[in-house]
């Protein structure tokens, strides 16, 4: 099948909410009043169907695994911090060479109820199914590859940011959930019985410490430390007009495989340096509370001109053991990048540029990036 086919029916068929539950579906419609765009009917329609088998797999799975998973002890994990399109995802597979860490994969991020029932029949088939690049740029795509756990927690709970990508009329709304703070208690609790139990369920299946790496975290660390308080925590940051300008080709070439609802591109600017500020203004203010040792920050700008080197760097202010050990895997990793081609993106406007280096000014002198260039 082509790549083009493929790409086609990822965005008018397919979507992360491909494992929601029946009820939860329900819920997540009520909530924004069953208002789905006509051209994505068929989505929902799949949506729908596939929400009732769901359902009867992950009740099947709570049955074989569930008193199993109460007794599963969650060791400290690694969090990846950082915006959107500031390297996470490039930090992320750099760290997930290293075999003494697991992570969730792109099969457990999208069945995150029923994976330890179904994994195994179902990543070949998503395999097939998956566009070989990223819909953004131009990274390889695998079934078996380190994703994002906000994925999940979109999935069963929907009480996430990127359930704005679904229903972008009530982006705002959403936008809460960056970082849970002024939020109903029920609803909290509820997330974070569903973060632990997948992270239980992960546990139970590689027995290792697990990396994580979701840019919303960036906006919990106050939370993260409360639920797992031997937590480290590694950011990478970027040159925010080059983050404004690869966030907004991200939400236009991958927003549309995940929405129900067509997006007002007249506020898109707003939401996007909206969003960064609510993020950042939550990480400086709790950013002090990672005890010392834990905590590292590097430049993506420098991950890129020494990568092993700044790796290096990384695994001694975190005091990762083995380092010795996993070069060779980072060489090889590294070298297999030769020949990656990154986005030519348009230019920011005047104005644009003087908008973003205004609202976005700590983060400008925090890790001294160039206003003026």
């Amino acid at each position: 099948m082509s790549e083009r086919l493929l790409i086609f029916l990822h965005n008018h068929l397919f979507t992360i909410l491909s494992s929601i539950t029946f009820g939860e579906w329900l819920k997540l419609l009520d909530k924004n009043d069953f208002s789905v765009d006509v051209p994505y009917w068929p989505r929902a329609g799949m949506i729908t169907l596939g929400s009732v088998l769901n359902s009867y797999l992950a009740w099947k799975e709570r049955c074989a695994f569930g008193p199993v998973l109460d007794d599963v002890e969650i060791l400290p994990p690694l969090f990846i911090l950082g915006h959107w399109r500031t390297g996470t995802t490039h930090l992320h597979n750099l760290l997930a060479v290293d075999s003494s860490f697991a992570f969730p994969n792109n099969c457990q991020v999208v069945y995150p109820k029923t994976f330890l029932l179904t994994e195994e029949q179902i990543a070949p088939w998503m395999d097939r199914w998956l566009p070989q690049r990223r819909l953004q740029d131009n990274m390889r795509v695998r079934v078996d590859m380190a994703q994002e756990d906000e994925f999940a927690l979109f999935t069963t709970t929907s009480f996430s940011v990127y359930t704005a990508w679904v229903f972008p009329r009530s982006e705002r709304y959403y936008e809460r959930y960056l970082t849970f703070r002024d939020i109903p208690v029920q609803e909290l609790q509820c997330w974070k019985s569903a973060f632990i139990q997948f992270l239980k369920k992960l546990t139970w299946k590689y027995h290792k410490p697990l990396l994580l790496k979701s840019p919303p975290h960036t906006g919990r660390i106050k939370l993260l430390l409360q639920m797992f308080p031997k937590a480290k925590f590694v950011h990478i940051h970027r040159d925010p007009y080059r983050v404004f300008q690869s966030t907004k080709h991200t939400t236009l070439t991958a927003g549309p495989a995940f929405a129900l609802q067509r997006r007002n591109l007249q506020w898109l600017d707003d939401g996007i340096l909206r969003r960064y500020r609510i993020l950042y203004d939550a990480f400086f203010e709790d950013r002090d509370l990672i005890p010392p040792g834990r905590y590292h920050d590097l430049s993506f700008e420098e991950l890129e001109r020494d990568t092993i080197g700044q790796m290096e760097l990384l695994y001694e202010k975190l005091s990762l053991p083995g380092f010795d050990t996993v070069r060779p895997a980072l060489e090889q990793y590294v070298a297999s990048l030769t020949g990656y081609r990154k986005n030519t993106l348009p230019d920011l406007s005047s104005s644009l540029k003087q908008r973003i280096a205004m609202e976005w000014d700590r983060c400008f002198d925090e890790w001294s990036y160039d206003k003026s260039k």
